[in-house]
């Protein structure tokens, strides 16, 4: 795996912060003080403090739709791809664009999903069958 990042931003409630990335994503809690959490993030750091979130606008055009910038994102392999899908899915998190193939059967082969924190900060998911692909135009 390459060097993990580490990645500080705001959230607005650290209680819900907490049930979202611990909970729903399945992330385990690092170091915390009452203004902020760590959370392994998939093999990153990222460090939730309370705040006003950054703000963020439709303007990324990702294949027919309009996607919130700036946005995190995170690459998995494939079936632990599918896996979170199926736990966000189940958890009725709102999409901004639900679990879905992209660019099938050509290089960079991939599936997206788009989603927001509790806070509003927008998350995006892809998911590689062949990791080998992420890079291929």
């Amino acid at each position: 795996m390459p060097t993990p990042f580490h990645l500080a931003y705001h959230v607005t409630d650290l209680d819900a912060a907490r049930t979202f990335y611990g909970g729903t994503l399945g992330c385990a809690e690092g170091r915390s003080t009452d203004t902020w959490v760590d959370f392994d993030f998939f093999g990153h750091q990222i460090s939730l403090h309370k705040g006003t979130p950054f703000e963020t606008t439709n303007t990324g055009k990702v294949g027919e739709h309009m996607v919130p910038m700036p946005h995190l994102g995170l690459v998995l392999g494939y079936d632990d791809w599918r896996a979170l899908a199926d736990r966000l899915e189940a958890a009725r998190v709102d999409w901004v664009i639900p679990p879905s193939a992209r660019f099938e059967g050509q290089p960079g082969e991939q599936w997206t999903m788009f989603f927001r924190d509790p806070s509003g900060n927008p998350i995006e998911v892809k998911g590689f069958k062949d990791m080998g692909e992420v890079f291929k135009a």
